[in-house]
């Protein structure tokens, strides 16, 4: 058999690699593994439980330096050499230690080390490039994500059975997004290595007509940015119009042409401040990395949209508002599946709405928000007058405020509902004219549906013959009323501020509650230091 040396070992002792590669083959079998090996791996891995199970299973045969492991080292190190593309901690790996090691192997007990070392590293690398680098729970209470992590005695098995290149291969999250964010980030590091995309742009609105030295900026930016062909135009003519129109369309920017204000701060931004955007969404989607479902509702909160996927394509997109930026009042993200619609629904204010928000004024004057009915905990509505308001605290206060079914309710029309236990759903709202707002953080936490009733439609359309007119009879009854869904919807509450269309083209959107910056500095702190790149 032809021993593999890895290419990595360029001109170092050639010698030192021979001997390592030699003994790394030369017990073939496991029954002929020395007792120095053993001991070795064993107290190798004797603070792994899964690793120890694993080499005392297989009777400390090896896995790497045996006669069939270089395939396996060479996938591996491969692999690892390409983690920082990935904004994964390659520290945690490190490779170049891995390469010392065998390259160094000149006894069994030496053989034994790297023969755990590169076990382990193979299942951090694993639970990375499968699931994320960091918890997502521990970086902020409103990503409420429960990840799925690898098992790490699945990787190790499969890993001995499978190719080892396309072992790891498959490791990598599959889902389209991931792998165009992939090709995002490496044409953005590729930028930033041949010096980024120029200067900034001095000035404070440019519009049509316009010319000079900020023009000629801009014109190149947009160039190296590839939203404009080669131009040696200084005159901000059509051409740079339709540049700009496009970069304002993927920045979620009134396309109107015209770079003011907020354009221009959009365009300034360094290219290395949008790759940080981009790794941090790669380790979002490793986050979710599971089945989304075929037919699935993606509600992205930095875009302020909701949409309803259906195998991968969009039937139905509509605007959204989310919580607003106050902590308590964020939409939190994460996952459950939708069942059912309820049409001509009541409201029942939260207790910690009713503390935070109508408590106060009813204490003032119990006929405050008359909007509201008073009722007790065995559904009976109260006399406001009977009720002394002003002994009651938020702890203390016995009653549920609740709003009846009608088009002025908060609710609007409809809701729809995926029970959690963070009392978030989907809804109508009367309030329509929020929607013409650019940040569209007005709510309580609910997402509010721009398109409610068409929403509704398209949901009924998969088990009704007519949809439109089994909702509209409901509705039209005024009978507040709930309507199953046939198959549950996953519905996902993501939180994208980088993103891409099915052509591969990036977008950005602003990062409203500042969790893609807590997200990259856990990163930064689970040692991904490519994310510091230029700040």
């Amino acid at each position: 058999m032809k021993q593999m040396i890895p290419r990595a070992f360029g001109r170092r002792s050639m010698r030192a690699a021979l001997a390592g590669a030699a003994l790394l083959v030369a017990v073939p079998a496991a029954a002929q593994e020395s007792m120095a090996y053993r001991l070795a791996l064993a107290e190798k891995a004797s603070d792994d439980s899964v690793l120890a199970d694993f080499y005392r299973d297989r009777d400390y045969a090896p896995l790497w330096t045996g006669e069939d492991g270089a395939d396996r080292r060479e996938a591996l190190l491969t692999a690892l050499d390409g983690a920082q593309a990935h904004g994964l901690p390659t520290a945690r790996y490190d490779a170049d230690t891995l390469r010392a090691a065998l390259r160094d192997v000149g006894s069994e007990q030496a053989r034994g080390m790297v023969e755990g070392q590169l076990s382990r590293a193979l299942v951090d690398y694993a639970r990375d490039i499968s699931s994320g680098v960091v918890e997502p729970r521990s970086v902020s209470s409103n990503i409420r994500r429960d990840v799925e992590r690898p098992d790490a005695r699945d990787v190790l098995d499969t890993f001995e059975e499978g190719p080892p290149g396309a072992v790891l291969r498959d490791l990598t999250p599959s889902h389209p997004e991931y792998a165009r964010l992939f090709r995002a980030s490496r044409q953005l590091e590729a930028q930033i290595a041949g010096g980024g995309w120029g200067p900034q742009v001095s000035a404070s609105r440019l519009s049509p007509g316009d010319s000079g030295d900020a023009v000629v900026a801009l014109r190149d930016r947009l160039i190296a940015m590839g939203y404009l062909d080669r131009s040696a135009s200084a005159e901000y003519d059509g051409a740079i119009q339709a540049a700009v129109q496009s970069f304002q369309r993927r920045h979620a920017l009134d396309p109107d042409g015209i770079a003011g204000a907020d354009t221009l701060a959009a365009i300034n931004v360094a290219p290395e401040e949008r790759l940080r955007a981009v790794r941090v969404a790669m380790e979002r989607e490793r986050w979710l990395s599971s089945d989304r479902g075929a037919r699935h509702i993606w509600v992205n909160l930095t875009d302020f949209s909701s949409r309803i996927v259906d195998h991968d394509e969009i039937p139905l997109e509509t605007s959204s508002i989310v919580g607003e930026r106050a902590g308590n009042r964020q939409t939190p993200e994460f996952s459950e599946d939708m069942t059912y619609l309820e049409i001509n629904p009541d409201w029942t204010v939260p207790r910690s709405m009713i503390a935070r928000d109508y408590l106060p004024g009813l204490q003032a004057n119990p006929y405050a928000h008359p909007q509201f009915e008073v009722v007790d905990r065995n559904g009976r509505v109260i006399d406001r007058g009977s009720v002394n308001f002003a002994q009651y605290n938020a702890r203390t206060f016995p009653f549920n405020l609740r709003q009846p079914p009608g088009p002025n309710n908060a609710l609007g029309r409809v809701k729809f509902m995926f029970p959690n236990p963070y009392a978030i759903y989907l809804h109508d709202t009367p309030d329509q004219g929020l929607f013409n707002t650019r940040v569209r953080a007005h709510s309580n936490g609910c997402v509010r549906l721009e398109d409610p009733f068409e929403f509704a439609y398209e949901l009924l359309g998969a088990q009704e013959s007519d949809p439109q007119a089994r909702f509209h009879s409901v509705l039209d009854s005024g009978q507040q009323k709930r309507v199953f869904l046939d198959d549950p919807v996953p519905v996902h509450l993501v939180y994208r501020t980088a993103f891409t269309d099915k052509r591969g083209a990036l977008n950005f959107r602003e990062d409203v509650y500042g969790r893609d910056a807590a997200v990259h500095d856990a990163m930064r702190d689970a040692g991904v230091e490519s994310l510091d790149i230029g700040s």
